[in-house]
């Protein structure tokens, strides 16, 4: 595959903050869609098995998608990336999500979580020192937040910093952590202080791999996502220079994850859709061409409510995903729809596979069979990245809230 888009040089004047507006043009766009659905339909889906199987994603593929900018797509091009805004993303999600999430989780960190955590509040040093290897996929980054005890809520965390002189120290144990075995770099939340009146006293430090101390366990053994690598990660005494702490400042630790993290729910939200799509268009081509007692199963009056009822999930889906991206590159609502997006869209996705398993029958019950996969692959949606039920707590709580400061 050729390079979906060039990007300009270091050194170009960056108008524009993450997620403000758009550097792509309308037709540039579409000619990156359209490229990344060739590469997805034609390189990937048919080696979606020999990831499974492999539980990694070849290197050839990986080279492409490096070439194609997809390692930097939401980067501004200041950095080398693309410079999607927010609501192209989904759309360029919603393509990327009709294969394996492992695909997307290849590079997903250095776009999303991670990526945006220093396009959004790093130091210009730290953006000059890693944007640009992180973009081309030369540094894979990795979101160091969760804990066994603070996963959808940060605020729990227990992973200390603690300050030596000019340098920090950090302690502590991170779980689940998306890309560790094979990252470059970590951006590592950890508290420096007890909360209080100022703050939660959260702070990000960007961390090399390799530092002494870091220690990356072996990789889990999920459910599903084979080929999407996650692992504990272990700081014991770790120490990084002053320079490390991002922002400069003990105090944008909190604001970055809550930040970064609500980008990602609408990220999320379109890659469900995309893996939703996939699984309707596998349930009608399965309708329209097994066959039961020598009927088509797609005569079936029921199997034809079944695939209605993904259709109309599908459909609602791709509408709030695209209502929520233009709300946050607006200003309007960078909270409750986001957590709308997410909530709806991973929920949306488990029913529509499993009445893709459903339509499929027995078959859709067999390992090898695509529906099978993504009805495993899709139930960590409603879990990574705030809950379902972090996102009702997020979206009652913020309408509440909004009543209130309207009187």
């Amino acid at each position: 595959m050729t390079t979906v888009a060039s990007a300009p040089q270091s050194g170009t004047p960056n108008t524009v903050s993450a997620g403000d507006t758009p550097e792509v043009d309308d037709e540039d766009l579409r000619a990156i869609l359209a490229q990344t659905r060739e590469f997805i339909r034609t390189a990937v889906v048919p080696r979606e098995q020999e990831i499974a199987d492999a539980d990694e994603i070849p290197a050839d593929l990986r080279a492409q998608a490096k070439a194609m900018g997809l390692f930097g797509f939401a980067i501004p091009q200041r950095w080398g990336g693309l410079g999607l805004d927010l609501a192209q993303d989904v759309e360029l999600a919603m393509e990327l999500g009709y294969t394996t999430l492992a695909l997307r989780s290849m590079f997903g960190t250095n776009n999303g979580i991670a990526g945006q955590v220093l396009v959004g509040f790093g130091t210009e040093a730290q953006k000059v020192r890693w944007l640009e290897r992180i973009a081309s996929g030369e540094v894979v980054a990795s979101f160091a937040l969760t804990e066994s005890g603070a996963g959808s809520d940060p605020a729990g965390l227990r992973t200390a910093a603690v300050r030596d002189g000019e340098d920090w120290v950090i302690t502590g144990d991170k779980r689940f952590i998306t890309n560790a075995p094979v990252a470059d770099l970590f951006v590592v939340f950890a508290r420096t202080r007890p909360a209080d009146d100022s703050g939660p006293g959260i702070a990000v430090f960007l961390v090399p791999a390799g530092r002494p101390g870091l220690s990356v366990g072996v990789k889990d053994r999920k459910m599903g996502q084979e080929g999407s690598w996650t692992a504990d990660v272990h700081f014991d005494g770790v120490r990084v220079p002053g320079d490390a702490l991002v922002g400069g400042s003990e105090d944008v630790g909190f604001r970055a994850a809550m930040t970064s993290l609500a980008r990602g729910r609408v990220h999320i939200a379109a890659m469900a859709v995309g893996q939703a799509q996939r699984a309707l268009d596998e349930s009608v081509e399965y309708a329209a061409t097994a066959t039961q007692g020598g009927t088509p199963v797609g005569d079936f009056q029921l199997v034809q409510a079944m695939l209605a009822d993904q259709q109309t999930g599908v459909m609602a889906g791709r509408a709030l995903v695209r209502d929520a991206a233009a709300k946050w590159v607006s200003g309007e609502d960078r909270r409750i729809a986001p957590s709308s997006a997410k909530l709806f869209c991973t929920e949306m996705v488990g029913k529509v596979a499993d009445l893709a398993v459903q339509v499929h029958g027995g078959t859709g019950y067999m390992r090898d069979v695509p529906v099978e996969r993504i009805y495993r692959d899709v139930r960590l949606l409603r879990l990574y990245e705030g809950t379902s039920e972090i996102q009702r707590l997020i979206i009652g709580r913020g309408l509440v809230r909004r009543a209130r400061s309207v009187r």
